[in-house]
Formats: C-alpha cells, structure tokens, sequence
C-alpha cells in the first residue's frame, strides 16, 4: 500500500469534468495518490483511458467490478480525503440522500474521512431551493461543500455556478489533508474586507517603486475566509496572475492611495478588516509625465520622496464599534532588536487587535509558497505560526479572529 496521501478524485456529469484532469495532475505531481472514480455520465466528457493514465489506476463506475475486493467499501475506508469535481446538482442531490447506485456515490457513504464537494452548475440550479437545501444539509453533517465561482459558464451564459480555478482547488484539498477541520461554517454572516498584493507609486510613464509581495498570501486569506462562509472583499494590487478566488467579490487597484481609498470604503460596514497587502511606506513626490532619460550631459537624477498614509493606523482610529482589525508585519531583525521586538512595538503603535508577524528575507515570505511566523494579540499573547501553506497559515488566522470575536462578544 502506498505511504503517499490518498485521494479519491470523485468526477460528475458536467462539462466541467474536463478540468478534473488538472486537478488529478496538479495532486499527482505533489506527490498524492489519486484513485478516480467517476460517474457513467462524466465518461461522456472525459474518458476512461484518460483518467486511468494520469492516475496510474483503473477506473471504474459500478459496484460489480473487482467484486471479490468489496471496492464499494474500501475504496471510500481507505481515503485520506475525498474530493468530488465537478459536483454537479444531481450529484449534490444524491449524496445529501444516502443514495448508493454506483461506486462513487458508494464511496461517499462509506468514507470515514474529509468529503469535500466542488459544485459546478448553471446559475439557476445552484440557486434552485432544492440545491440549496441538499447544500445545507450536507453542510451540517459537516461535508465541505465550496463556494463556486462567477463567470462564463456553458454557452453565452454567465454567473455564480463556475468550477473553482484547478489551481485553488488543488491548494483546499491540501488544506484539508492538513488539517481536516480548518474549513468550518464559523464565518457565516460576517462582512470581510481583505487587502493583499503589493502597491507600485509611478516614477515616471515606465518605472516605480514597489515591492516583492505576489499577493498569495492575501488571495490565500480571502480564499479561505469565503469558504468558511464570510461575504468577502479583497482589495488587491498587482496580482493579475493569481486567479480571482471563487465567492470573493475583488477590487483591483494599483497605487497605496487607490488601495486606501479602496479599502476605507469597504471597511465602512465590514465586521474584519485584514490588512495583508504590501503598501508602500513612501511614493516619489513628483512623478514625471515622460519617461527620464539617461544623459551624459546632465546630472543623475534624484528621487524625492514623501509618506504614504498609514492605513492600518487609520484603520483602527476609524473603525466602528465590534470591528475586528488585523494587520501583518514583513519585518527583518537588526542591531535595534530582533524581529519579535520590532513586532511587538509596531502592535502596540498601531493598536489593531491581532498582528501576523512574517520574518522576510531571501527565500522567506514574498514569492514562495509557503509561509511561518507568529501571530500576536493586543492582550500579550503570542502564538508561532509552524511554517505551511499559506492557506494554513489563513486557517490560523481566521481560527485566531474566530476566537476573539467569540471572546470579545463582537456581532456574528
């Protein structure tokens, strides 16, 4: 039997059966083994021979092959994690009743493991109140079922019922491999504002200063935060290469001042306030409308520079009563103090009620994809955050704001 984690890579009947094959490659490659178990209608869109290569297993979809095995039983006993994609309404519908009619909707009664359900589906169906319900009721029993996306579906229509990006699939089932409680409903009915990316302040038409932050961590955040039930915005700069998160309503901006404006009007009815982006502490105090030239003749330009706003401080001084705010600090050690003291005097200056603390610096925190460091609270406690994903270290968060809200007695 293989020591790699095991997957059970469920596939419904919908045309979004195609984008399985990403998610079985992208698990496969980071070292999962990954048993497909499709329904008979998924095999019109994609076929046996497909899964089986990319796998390395047989595929089947009754419970009348490899019999002596009892495959019906052991394939969903022997899960490390069970994801369906695509979830289509009729599969939804099914597994919410107990049905047991083929090898996947089998495996899914005997898995005694984390089951977590993609759904992909026109927007009509995903609203319909027979989807919502079987929804519900899969989610009490503590089934994942994720929010989908927004966006083209089949044909010219557009709306809420998109597949999750691959990519963002892939990094919630590793979340659950991790930790299989770390996508709970705890969020339900608050408003989010997550800011992340890195902010650039123009020099001139071609040039700027900015900064190394991709933005995962903030996406990671918001990603994680919707799927544990909040109604998300994320205020991003500069991360057009990340995929928009599924259930996230997202507003792109680009300079510190754009992101202020932003993240201040989102905040004004939010419950948390998660300040993650890179915002530049300084922008050059005049920018030039043409590009600036080098020239032998005239003396190296100098770049003057003046403050941004601190929005994390007028995050707090503003903030309406019950508002949670959390703020990261990218912070390296030097001969003041160590990157905990300097941690700790930038909570005590800015007064938010949690700092994440990243200590930065070659190969650490921008433009990798995992992430550690140390969560502190405005009361004196302090945490370590284990280095992980860096959707792990979002559950953490929000596993911290969870708590204080509860504490606080802050509305839900």
């Amino acid at each position: 039997m293989s020591d790699k984690p095991r997957v059970v890579l469920g596939v419904g009947g919908g045309i979004a059966a195609y984008k399985a094959c990403e998610v079985l490659r992208g698990l496969t490659e980071s070292g999962h083994d990954v048993r497909v178990v499709p329904t008979e209608a998924a095999l019109n869109f994609v076929g046996a021979a497909t899964f089986e290569a990319l796998s390395g297993h047989p595929v089947h979809t009754g419970v009348f092959t490899e019999v002596p095995q009892v495959q019906h039983v052991r394939v969903g006993k022997e899960a490390d994690l069970v994801l369906v994609v695509p979830a289509t309404a009729d599969l939804l519908a099914r597994a919410a009743h107990g049905m047991a009619d083929d090898l996947l909707t089998s495996t899914l009664l005997t898995a005694r493991c984390p089951v977590a359900f993609f759904p992909a589906m026109h927007t009509e169906m995903w609203e319909h109140p027979a989807t919502r319900d079987n929804v519900a009721l899969l989610r009490s029993r503590g089934t994942f079922v994720a929010e989908p996306s927004s966006g083209r579906l089949t044909g010219a229509d557009t709306g809420k019922g998109r597949l999750p990006d691959p990519a963002d699939i892939v990094d919630l089932a590793k979340l659950l491999l991790a930790r299989a409680d770390a996508l709970p409903r705890d969020l339900a009915g608050l408003r989010v504002v997550v800011s992340a990316g890195g902010t650039r302040e123009p020099l001139d038409p071609v040039r700027y200063l900015g900064n190394r932050s991709s933005g995962k961590q903030g996406y990671a955040l918001a990603r994680v935060a919707a799927q544990r039930g909040a109604e998300v915005t994320l205020v991003a700069a500069h991360t057009v290469a990340l995929p928009d998160p599924p259930g996230v309503t997202l507003r792109r901006v680009s300079t510190a001042e754009e992101l202020r404006g932003a993240v201040h009007e989102s905040a004004e009815n939010a419950d948390v306030v998660v300040m993650a982006a890179a915002v530049a502490d300084f922008r050059p105090a005049n920018r030039a409308d043409y590009k600036i030239k080098k020239s032998d003749d005239q003396p190296d330009p100098t770049v003057v520079l003046e403050r941004n706003a601190d929005i994390l401080a007028e995050l707090v001084a503003n903030r309406r009563p019950g508002q949670t705010v959390v703020g990261f600090a990218a912070e390296t050690g030097d001969h003041h103090g160590s990157v905990l003291d300097h941690a700790r005097a930038k909570l005590k200056r800015k007064g938010c009620d949690l700092l994440v603390v990243n200590a930065v610096g070659e190969g650490r925190a921008f433009e990798v994809e995992d992430n550690a460091g140390w969560l502190l609270a405005a009361d004196g406690a302090e945490s370590p955050i284990p280095l992980g994903s860096k959707s792990q270290l979002a559950a953490t968060v929000w596993d911290a704001v969870a708590h204080f809200i509860q504490r606080s007695g802050s509305p839900q």
